[in-house]
């Protein structure tokens, strides 16, 4: 196989990672490596390995089906979800647009400082916020693919050469990989290390990716589990790799600051080479995840509209869904609208896009629960298995009880993690 073959059939599992891989992401990795070392690195596999059950099985029920899940759920588990969703999304993508354009603009600010740290991050958020529209507006699919793929690579390369950087014991990173252990005391960080790796609602934005590439079928399902164990070993690459930079170098702050410090440390250690190795990383990171939820989230607000109109967006393959109105009015306004937050600290963001976040994930499991396990829906070929369907109650189990924690914790001031 050619590289230009293999790149094309590892695409969008670069897009899955670089989507979902954020600031959130990688202030939890480092700040568990922090308080508990390297006994954790298990966890950031362990919670790429639920994420990826969960964009498998809704991977395969659109091949299965040719229909978005989002229309599955209107066509049989009721139309009253179609606006209980859209009430959900607007609030979301609020939340989320604004904790993306801040993180955006707190990375942009600690390389190029413009005047004070809050109007340097109001400052840059905005620019980010712009460029994000500007590409994804003008730009065709597979300029978005080479966009994010080469932000990947870079993220990859520069918190790979971090990692080398600090000068872990790999006795111990073996330890950790393989020795799955609990500190006492830090369950805490392990729910926060299962549950922060990935996306959340950006999950979705892969059923129409893969409806970009028109795959169906049970080649469909391969290509999928292909691209999907790419996206997740390396969303797995870059939680271990956090940890073991956290668990090396000592951090403070909250938010995406955490980053700034982390990088002001490095700095100290290994110079101005370590500190722009590290915030060029970490840009990439929360740019690469502004770029793929301003192009990706537009989607879901689409098929909303398609199937107001009794339409199936699944296997309206002909009609580009990115040039209508409704994609286009929606990217309008996740650019636009989320800017307000930027007044807000990073903290009050980043409570507020947590707290949603932390919704979904069950939702999720339990209607693939429901759809994939219908002969009828699916057939036989594509329904789950006995290991998928235990993965899955164990997905909805983890991340019901995580969520209700994470709220009420949130809620009241008390948690001690943050979740992306």
């Amino acid at each position: 196989m050619s590289g230009r073959g293999f790149y094309s059939k590892i695409v969008l599992g670069l897009l899955v990672a670089a989507t979902g891989v954020g600031a959130g992401d990688m202030v939890t990795a480092s700040l568990a490596g922090l308080r508990t070392g390297l006994v954790l690195l298990w966890a950031a596999f362990a919670g790429a390995l639920l994420k990826w059950v969960l964009n498998e099985g809704l991977a395969r029920w659109q091949m299965a089906t040719g229909r978005t899940l989002l229309e599955g759920w209107v066509a049989h588990l009721g139309k009253w979800i179609q606006w209980a969703f859209l009430f959900y999304l607007l609030l979301w993508a609020y939340a989320v647009g604004g904790a993306l354009i801040s993180a955006c603009g707190v990375a942009g600010a600690g390389m190029v400082p413009l005047g004070d740290p809050h109007t340097s991050k109001i400052i840059w958020g905005i620019v980010h916020s712009l460029i994000g529209f500007a590409l994804v507006w003008a730009g065709g699919f597979k300029a978005f693919e080479y966009a994010m793929s080469a932000l990947a690579g870079l993220m990859v390369v520069t918190v790979l050469l971090s990692v080398i950087l600090v000068s872990p014991d790999w006795g111990l990173v073996a330890k950790g990989l393989f020795l799955p252990s609990i500190p006492p005391g830090q369950e805490a960080w392990l729910l926060g290390l299962l549950g922060g790796v990935g996306g959340t609602v950006t999950i979705m934005s892969y059923g129409y990716w893969i409806r970009e590439k028109r795959r169906s079928g049970r080649v469909g399902v391969r290509e999928s589990r292909l691209d999907l164990s790419v996206a997740y070993g390396l969303t797995a690459f870059f939680g271990v790799a956090m940890i073991i930079i956290g668990s090396k170098v000592q951090v403070g702050g909250k938010g995406a600051t955490v980053a700034l410090v982390l990088a002001e440390q490095l700095a100290k250690t290994f110079g101005l080479f370590g500190k722009w190795l590290f915030l060029l990383g970490f840009w990439g990171a929360v740019f690469t995840s502004l770029l793929g939820v301003w192009q990706g989230v537009p989607y879901l607000f689409a098929d909303f509209l398609y199937l107001r109109r009794g339409r199936s967006l699944g296997r309206s393959v002909e009609v580009d869904i990115k040039r209508t109105r409704e994609y286009r009015a929606f990217l309008a306004a996740l650019t636009f609208l989320p800017m307000s937050l930027l007044w807000l600290t990073v903290q009050q963001v980043q409570l507020a896009y947590a707290v949603l976040g932390a919704l979904f994930m069950p939702l999720l499991a339990l209607t693939l629960l429901i759809l994939n396990n219908r002969r009828e829906l699916v057939g036989p070929g594509f329904r789950n298995s006995l290991l998928v369907n235990i993965l899955l109650v164990a997905t909805l189990a983890f991340f019901s009880y995580l969520g209700l924690k994470e709220i009420l914790n949130l809620l009241h001031g008390r948690s001690p993690i943050l979740s992306g």
